[in-house]
């Protein structure tokens, strides 16, 4: 099924009138009569969803859906009021509850579908999201939640300048704090790949012709400052037909396109609620981001480490294998580091490891992969190498460390340096586990030291090769 929806109304007839229309769009469907009902089956069935209607009889459907917004457990189930009375306080006092939408019966089906499809698509989002971060922050990444929000910026972009200000004029009454830019099409583009594109665009769905707004959308969505951006597409009540394509093309929600008190604070109320939404989302990526990025780098020297190389090289050799091109594998090792620390303390063997991944970083290309792989030992690899340019880089690699010695902070002395390196070929055509190359190289390491170290040594079968 593609969603499991709970259904609370007090008329059987409406239920079953739901429900037919929901299973043939393969949802599963539970129902209830009561508020009891309903807040006993959300605990035993965990809804996607809830259709909740305003009117129950025990209880009423605003203050159930305060009660699901309070609760952990249950805050991230979209709610959308439904009541055969489209009155403006009702309207707003459920959106003020946490609604997604408030819908009146009957129902237009083709906008209901739609509406249920952007809902849940939203929910599956952010309960991604929300497990990955949960992820991070058991691994002890994930940061603090930011106490601090800026004040959102909102592009306004309708088929005519004045209606764009009638917009700002009403919206500002509601969102004082906030920023409002008007701009045309073109303009809109313009600043979705500035630094500071819009948190959010108002973009009335018939601008110059029919359906360029959407289309404007869709631009928007393709490009990387503005993909995350809250997009609300304004309509008119009676484009059943716009309202559902807009929203199957990734509106965040729909607002009225004209503005009077009421209509305007319930726009208010939809785009702080999306706004809101959006800045959770982007916390969670950056924090998932951060998280992947601290779980792939060694903390000390900012290099790739282990569980990250081993995936990257193994992708390498699928590549070389494929084309048929060769791949160096290096693996270095400072000579006599234990002497460093023992001498100077950890904290000058720091700094050397610290200078060592740099002059790595410096004379390395940008498609190199470098990374520790443990105490003093580092991994290159090289893609598209021949054997004469791998020997000539590892040589050049030893020059560059003795050449110049490790100052310590705060000049307090200075450390000669020197590696040892190990390398191996790859790839050619030739299928071979990178764990056997990377094998070779270490063994080219280890004649690299027994040969007096500060030297290159090249596994004897890439010398074959």
């Amino acid at each position: 099924m593609a969603g499991k929806i709970l259904i609370v109304d007090d008329v059987a007839t409406n239920r079953i009138v739901l429900k037919v229309k929901l299973s043939g769009a393969r949802y599963d469907t539970v129902q209830a009569a009561t508020g009891a009902e309903a807040l006993a089956l959300i605990a035993s069935e965990a809804p996607d969803l809830i259709l909740l209607d305003v009117q129950l009889p025990d209880m009423n459907g605003i203050e159930i859906c305060r009660q699901i917004k309070a609760d952990p457990l249950t805050r991230g189930i979209r709610v959308i009021m439904i009541s055969a009375f489209p009155d403006s306080e009702t309207r707003l006092a459920a959106l003020h509850a946490g609604a997604s939408d408030f819908m009146v019966k009957p129902f237009d089906e083709l906008v209901l579908l739609a509406r249920l499809r952007s809902l849940l698509r939203a929910r599956e989002t952010d309960e991604e999201l929300r497990h990955r971060e949960s992820t991070c922050r058991e691994l002890g990444f994930a940061e603090p939640a930011p106490t601090f929000a800026a004040p959102a910026r909102i592009a306004l972009i309708a088929a005519g300048r004045d209606t764009a200000m009638r917009w700002r004029a009403e919206l500002r009454r509601f969102l004082p704090g906030d920023s409002f830019v008007v701009a045309s099409r073109d303009e809109a583009l313009a600043e979705a790949d500035d630094s500071a594109s819009p948190d959010a665009y108002v973009i009335e769905a018939d601008l110059t012709r029919p359906g360029e707004g959407l289309r404007l959308m869709s631009e928007l969505r393709s490009r990387p400052r503005s993909r995350h951006a809250v997009i609300c597409i304004a309509t008119a009540d009676a484009a059943r037909e716009t309202a559902a394509v807009a929203l199957d093309l990734g509106a965040n929600d729909l607002l009225p396109a004209t503005l009077d008190a009421a209509r305007a604070e319930e726009a208010a109320l939809r785009l702080t609620a999306q706004i809101e939404r959006k800045r959770v989302l982007d916390r969670q990526r950056e924090n998932l981001a951060d998280g992947l990025r601290l779980a792939m780098t060694d903390p000390l020297t900012g290099l790739y480490n282990r569980r990250y190389a081993m995936p990257h090289l193994a992708r390498m050799a699928q590549r070389a294998q494929a084309t048929g091109r060769q791949f160096a594998v290096m693996v270095l090792d400072l000579d006599r580091f234990k002497s460093v620390n023992d001498t100077w303390g950890h904290s000058a063997g720091d700094a050397v490891l610290v200078e060592v991944a740099q002059r790595l970083s410096y004379n390395l290309r940008q498609a190199d992969l470098i990374a520790r792989i443990g105490g003093e030992e580092f991994l290159v690899a090289m893609p598209d190498t021949t054997l004469e340019i791998a020997r000539a880089t590892a040589e050049r690699l030893c020059r560059v460390m003795e050449e110049t010695p490790v100052t310590l902070p705060g000049n307090a002395g200075e450390i000669p340096v020197t590696v040892s390196i190990g390398l191996a070929l790859g790839g050619g055509g030739v299928p071979a586990p990178i764990d056997a190359l990377i094998d070779l190289a270490d063994r080219a390491l280890l004649g690299s030291k027994a040969g007096g170290r500060n030297q290159v040594k090249i596994s004897g079968r890439s010398t074959a090769a």
